[in-house]
C-alpha cells in the first residue's frame, strides 16, 4: 500500500525541519561564537568550558521542571496552539537577539532562555502528533519528521558554514558572519513553522468542566496514573536508559573525535555525514513500521546502539570515527521517531502535553546521567574508550525494560 502524507501531516513534519536548524546551530557554531566572546573578555579556557556546561545544565533543569507544567496547561481547553505559537515566536526572536550580543555573560543568559523556550516547544510539538494523524500512521509520520528534519536543517547550516569559512572573501569579519548565522537560523525557524501554526487544531483536550482544581493536583494525579500503568512506567524507564546512551554518544562525539586526533573541520564533516545518512535511514524505518511492529523495530535500534557502543570501546584510529558516525546516522532517527510515536499510542491523547512533559524529563535527565558516567569512568580508568564502553550497559538495561513494557498490559 502506497503511503502518502496528508497536507496537515506535511505541515507538521515541517516543524521538525524548522527547529532542527537551531539544534544544528547549538551543536556547531554557537560554542564557537561563545568561545570568541569569552576569549575577547579574557576568560580562561577551563572557565569557558565550565560556564558553558553550567548553562546547558541550568537550561536542562528548567525544562525538566517546566515541561510537565506547560504540557498540562496546554492540554486544557484547546490552549496547545497558543502555547506552541508563543514558544516559536519568542524562540525565534531570542535566536535573532543572540547574534547581536557581544558580552559573554549576557550571551549565556539569553542563550539559556532561548534553549529553554526551544525545548518547551518540542514538548508541545511532540504531543500534537495525536491531533494530526491516526494511530496506524504515527510511526511513519514521526519518522518522516525526523528524516526531513535531518536533511532540512542542513540547508541553513551549510549557508551559515559557507559564510563563516569564507567570511574574508565575502568582505565581512568572522564575528559578523557568525552573527548572520543567528539571523538566518531565526528566520528559518519562524518561516518554516508558519504552515503548521496556520493549520493546526487541537482535537484532544481536557474540557474546563472536567479539569482538576489546579495544575499541581493534575500533575500529581497523572504521576499516580503513570505509577499504576506498567506499560507507560516501564517504557519511561526503558527510554531513560536507552535514550541516555543515544544522547551521550551524540553529545560526546566531538570530544571523542578530538581525542582520536580529528580536526574541527573533519568533525563538522562527520556531523554532516551523520545527518545525510540519518535522512534515508529514518524514512526506511518509517516504511518498515507499515509491516513490522514498532516495538520490534525499537528493539532492533537499541540492540544496534549496543553494538555501536561496543565498537566504540575498541576504537583506536580516526577512520573508525567515520564508521561510528555512519552507524549512528543509520539508527539515530529511527530510535527517536519510533519512541515518540510508540509513547503517543500508549498514553491518554487528551493528556498528551502533560505526558510528553514527563517523557521529556526522561530524555533530559538521561543526557546528564550518561555524560557524567562516561566522564567519571574515563577519568578513573584514564582511558576514554572505557567511558564509551560503559554506555553499553545503559542499552542492556533499556532493552530489558522495553521488552517488559511491550509485554505489559495497557493501563
Amino acid at each position: 500500500m502506497k503511503f502518502k502524507l496528508t497536507s496537515l501531516e506535511k505541515k507538521w513534519v515541517l516543524y521538525d525541519v524548522a527547529n532542527s536548524a537551531f539544534t544544528m546551530l547549538v551543536s556547531t557554531l554557537i560554542p564557537i561564537y561563545f568561545h570568541a566572546l569569552a576569549g575577547d573578555a579574557g576568560i580562561a579556557e577551563v572557565d569557558y568550558l565550565a560556564y558553558w556546561g553550567y548553562t546547558i545544565s541550568i537550561s536542562t533543569l528548567i525544562v525538566a521542571l517546566l515541561g510537565p507544567i506547560m504540557g498540562a496547561a496546554a492540554d486544557k481547553n484547546k490552549r496547545k496552539k497558543t502555547f506552541f505559537a508563543a514558544t516559536i515566536i519568542l524562540g525565534s526572536i531570542g535566536c535573532l537577539m543572540l547574534g547581536f550580543v557581544r558580552q559573554w555573560l549576557t550571551f549565556l543568559i539569553v542563550f539559556c532562555i532561548v534553549k529553554t523556550i526551544y525545548s518547551v516547544s518540542l514538548v508541545i510539538y511532540d504531543s500534537t502528533i495525536n491531533d494530526i494523524t491516526t494511530e496506524n500512521r504515527m510511526d511513519d509520520v514521526s519518522a518522516q519528521g525526523y528524516a526531513w528534519g535531518y536533511i532540512g536543517s542542513c540547508i541553513p547550516f551549510i549557508l551559515c558554514l559557507v559564510m563563516v569559512l569564507l567570511y574574508d572573501k565575502i568582505g565581512i569579519s568572522q564575528m559578523t558572519a557568525l552573527s548572520m548565522s543567528f539571523v538566518i537560523t531565526a528566520v528559518w525557524w519562524f518561516a518554516v513553522s508558519l504552515p503548521i501554526l496556520r493549520s493546526y487544531e487541537q482535537k484532544y483536550f481536557i474540557d474546563e468542566s472536567r479539569q482538576e482544581e489546579n495544575i499541581w493536583k493534575q500533575l500529581w494525579k497523572t504521576l499516580k496514573d503513570i505509577a499504576k500503568d506498567k506499560k507507560v512506567l516501564l517504557f519511561l524507564l526503558a527510554f531513560f536508559f536507552y535514550i541516555d546512551g543515544v544522547y551521550t554518544i551524540i553529545d560526546m562525539s566531538t570530544a571523542y573525535g578530538s581525542a582520536l586526533g580529528l580536526g574541527s573541520t573533519d568533525m563538522l564533516l562527520a556531523l554532516l555525514v551523520t545527518q545525510f545518512v540519518a535522512f534515508p535511514s529514518a524514512i526506511i524505518m518509517g516504511r518498515l513500521s507499515r509491516t513490522k511492529e514498532s516495538s520490534m523495530l525499537i528493539t532492533v535500534c537499541i540492540a544496534a546502539y549496543f553494538c555501536i557502543a561496543v565498537f566504540a570501546f575498541f576504537m583506536t584510529s580516526a577512520w573508525q570515527f567515520w564508521v561510528l558516525a555512519i552507524a549512528v546516522g543509520m539508527f539515530q532517527g529511527g530510535i527517536q521517531a519510533l519512541s515518540r510515536s510508540y509513547f503517543a499510542k500508549i498514553i491518554p491523547p487528551e493528556k498528551s502535553g502533560e505526558y510528553f512533559g514527563f517523557y521529556d524529563i526522561c530524555g533530559k535527565g538521561a543526557s546528564v546521567v550518561g555524560t557524567t558516567v562516561m566522564g567519571l569512568v574515563s577519568q578513573v580508568t584514564g582511558n576514554i574508550n572505557y567511558g564509551v564502553g560503559a554506555i553499553a550497559i545503559f542499552f542492556l538495561i533499556g532493552i530489558f525494560a522495553f521488552r517488559m513494557s511491550v509485554a505489559a498490559k495497557k493501563g
